[in-house]
């Protein structure tokens, strides 16, 4: 049995790769339980709003790239609501291995593969793939910025690039109510239903979306957006203000 990890926001900055891989390693099971849990049931709309942007490009993506595809919930989304072949790639092999069980079962083994690989040097050549999408992946990479440089560089001119992560409430009442769901009921809602590791990761996720958002703001990521070459960057805050979903063009 995997030990209880001991998770904090200094390791997750110092050693993200090695602290994502021992966080989510005991956690496929559970895992799609988690985002509605801290989405306040609201993840499979919001992982919908992502898709949107790439159903609606023009044309029609014949390849997507989903980055941190985890138990591959947007990589089927992507299957159900296109004709494209979609490759998800996530750091995890104990995530994709439940991935790989629900795209059999729902029929898409012919059309969505699943492989290990990090964000931070993605095993897909320049300008090779139609769309990428990726979600809840910045808080884990010790470089923002070098990170969606990299996730605009496999992705050919014109192509779409759309992503998913969580967010902080901006407005007055929400944002109070936010804290104290992340910082007490969370935690508690994780101890319930998964026991102690599940206790430790609710009591990070809280003050780790707070620090990233202190470090990297909402108009940081979308410079460095429109730094790795994208344009016409959108963004939208969804119900409440807890998620955040961006999409652009290669230029």
């Amino acid at each position: 049995m995997d030990s209880v990890p001991v998770v904090d926001i200094a390791e997750s900055r110092s050693r993200p790769t090695e602290f994502a891989q021992r966080l989510f390693r005991g956690l496929p099971q559970r895992y799609d339980r988690l985002g509605l849990t801290l989405s306040f049931g609201q993840d499979r709309r919001w992982r919908t709003a992502m898709v949107d942007a790439v159903v609606a490009a023009r044309p029609q993506p014949r390849t997507v790239l989903d980055v941190a595809s985890g138990t591959a919930g947007v990589a089927r989304e992507l299957a159900r609501r296109t004709a494209a072949r979609v490759v998800g790639v996530d750091l995890t092999e104990q995530m994709l291995r439940i991935g790989r069980q629900r795209v059999q079962a729902d029929g898409f083994d012919g059309r969505v593969s699943l492989a290990v690989g990090q964000a931070e040097r993605l095993p897909v050549a320049d300008a090779s793939v139609d769309a990428l999408t990726v979600t809840y992946l910045l808080r884990y990479v010790a470089d923002p910025a070098a990170t969606v440089r990299e996730l605009a560089r496999v992705v050919r001119p014109g192509g779409v690039v759309s992503s998913l992560e969580f967010a902080v409430p901006e407005h007055p009442v929400w944002h109070p109510a936010w804290v104290f769901y992340t910082r007490t009921l969370l935690p508690l809602l994780g101890l319930v239903s998964g026991g102690p590791h599940w206790w430790r990761v609710g009591r990070f996720l809280g003050p780790s979306i707070s620090e990233h958002y202190r470090r990297y703001p909402v108009s940081w990521q979308v410079r460095a957006w429109e730094d790795a070459g994208l344009v016409d960057v959108q963004v939208r805050r969804m119900r409440l203000g807890g998620g955040l979903v961006m999409w652009a063009r290669k230029a």
